[in-house]
């Protein structure tokens, strides 16, 4: 026989079998020397009260042992048909859509501006020590995507999306720590998402399919509004008659490319801020209620949002225990995002603190539906010039940013590249910092402590979501113009982050199959 239940356990508990079990025993009023095997299924923290515990939802196996289960990679499945499509991208929505494919009997070819896990991490500390940005390797671009680089948080809101714990069980197949399962936000961390990459490389070239790194889509091939093939590094062509963009939020040069070949394109919102940094033994303190965390429990989170009288304001990306990353993939530009590692150890939280826009808030009639994209351009140029022109950013105390007051000093800071004490009124535009101001202020109200000098504000955080949407078709997921040419993902506008981008991946080779089939 086998029960679901809750139970609720403190931190140092958490793991302990045997609590879970006599737990177990108590609350279905099962006798001691009845034997019962428990499962952890999820868990999750619950700080709401000065006693933090653990809520954790198990399986209580009665009279019974649970079988066993697999977790090794997925055997090697070749490739027997001749049927290919291209992936432009090998982020998560890239690399999913290549294990479908594969598990489709389908060939994925991907193609990557950037490098592979391994060289990309020189161009990483070319940013960071020498300020020099390679515009097609970096923390953006690059196998793996923005998330290899930028944290790998695999937390989304909605199941609706799809499947979303066979994403997870796949990632353990590939070397994830099987905590992903039962964590309620889980999060592999920056030092460990490298193997897994390279170990679904690996895996997908083994099967048959291609992945070539260099690879910079240059243009797309279009004969009577059908894909007929596509252009590598402006020579190298490949036919085919399905394609899979899944280029990522960060990808100008192909919003350009759709735009000056007629392929519809729509602005749509996104927001914008700043990434500010506080000590981490600060949020413990706020959100543990303590003077010092229980060695048990995490560093802490936090969460908040607040509708001003301007712009809702909003946190993002939260990192406990991280580290501020320049995420610029330009050599004028600044942009700050943040990551951190897989015991989110390091002395700083950080979190992108940002303003939602909507398209009438940046709509330009010169730019059309490139209006968003060249809003956040504008932006991020200016903090580059701000900031000294170099990948230095521009900073400031919260404090002292709210009550309009330049910082005579600024703390350290986990950002390598360093930061330059600036008035951020003059890097944000005045609808943006007047709601961030208004917008701390109350998250201040609603965290004691939060409101300090000691957090610092680091500009410009701009790569939240796309600033363009790439219309696709409802059902086929194909563009609603041209045929053969999937969307996908975050750079087309359907999803904002890992796990969401795994799955509109993997929707769009389920998309390009039932096509296929359908011939």
């Amino acid at each position: 026989m086998i029960k679901t239940i809750d139970i609720r356990v403190a931190p140092e508990d958490v793991d302990n079998s045997d609590v879970h079990a006599a737990m177990a025993k108590e609350q279905l009023f099962i006798a001691d020397d009845v034997p019962v095997v428990v499962k952890v299924l999820k868990r999750s923290i619950d700080a709401r009260n000065r006693n933090v515990v653990y809520q954790i939802r198990v399986n209580v196996y009665i009279n019974e042992i649970p079988a066993e289960e697999k977790k090794g990679q997925p055997s090697v499945k070749k490739i027997a048909s001749d049927q290919h499509a291209v992936i432009v991208g090998a982020g998560p929505a890239g690399l999913f859509a290549a294990l479908e494919l594969i598990k489709l009997n389908i060939k994925p070819i991907v193609v990557e501006r950037g490098k592979n896990v391994r060289d990309r991490r020189r161009d990483l500390a070319a940013i960071n020590k020498a300020h020099i940005v390679n515009p097609e390797s970096n923390y953006c671009f690059g196998e793996g995507g923005a998330g290899t680089f930028s944290d790998g948080k695999l937390y989304t809101r909605s199941n609706k999306r799809g499947d979303v714990n066979q994403v997870l069980e796949t990632l353990v197949q590939f070397g994830a720590s099987e905590d992903i399962l039962l964590d309620a936000h889980p999060h592999i961390g920056t030092n460990k998402l490298p193997v897994i990459i390279q170990a679904m490389r690996e895996y997908i070239i083994s099967c048959g399919g291609e992945v070539l790194f260099d690879a910079k889509l240059t243009d797309i091939i279009v004969e009577n509004n059908a894909v007929k093939a596509v252009q590598i590094n402006n020579e190298k062509i490949i036919e085919t008659g399905n394609v899979i963009l899944a280029t990522g939020h960060s990808a100008r040069d192909i919003f350009k490319l759709l735009h000056q070949r007629g392929i519809a394109i729509e602005a749509k919102p996104f927001a914008l801020g700043v990434r500010i940094e506080h000590p981490q033994i600060l949020i413990d303190q706020v959100q543990y209620h303590c003077d010092e965390r229980n060695d048990f429990l995490p560093p802490a989170s936090y969460s908040l949002v607040h509708q001003t009288s301007i712009k809702p304001v909003y946190s993002f990306c939260m990192c406990p225990g991280g580290i501020i990353a320049p995420c610029a993939t330009e050599q004028n530009q600044v942009v700050t995002n943040g990551w951190s590692p897989s015991k989110r150890n390091n002395p700083y939280a950080n979190s992108g603190i940002v303003v939602a826009l909507e398209v009438a808030d940046f709509d330009n009639k010169q730019y059309g539906a490139l209006s968003g994209m060249y809003y956040q351009q504008a932006i991020e140029e200016k903090a580059h010039l701000l900031g000294g022109g170099t990948q230095a950013a521009p900073a400031q105390r919260m404090s002292d940013f709210i009550y309009n007051k330049v910082s005579s000093t600024l703390p350290e800071t986990s950002y390598t590249p360093g930061i330059t004490s600036v008035d951020l009124k003059e890097v944000l535009p005045p609808m943006i910092a007047k709601s961030l101001q208004e917008g701390l202020k109350e998250f201040g109200k609603k965290m004691k402590g939060y409101l300090t000098n000691d957090a610092v504000l680091h500009a410009v955080e701009s790569r939240t979501s796309s600033p363009v949407r790439i219309p696709r078709d409802k059902e086929t997921f194909e563009h609603i113009q041209v045929k053969g040419l999937y969307p996908c993902a975050e750079g087309a506008g359907y999803a904002g982050g890992i796990m969401s981008a795994a799955i509109d991946g993997q929707k769009c080779a389920e998309a390009i199959s039932k096509k296929i089939q359908v011939k």
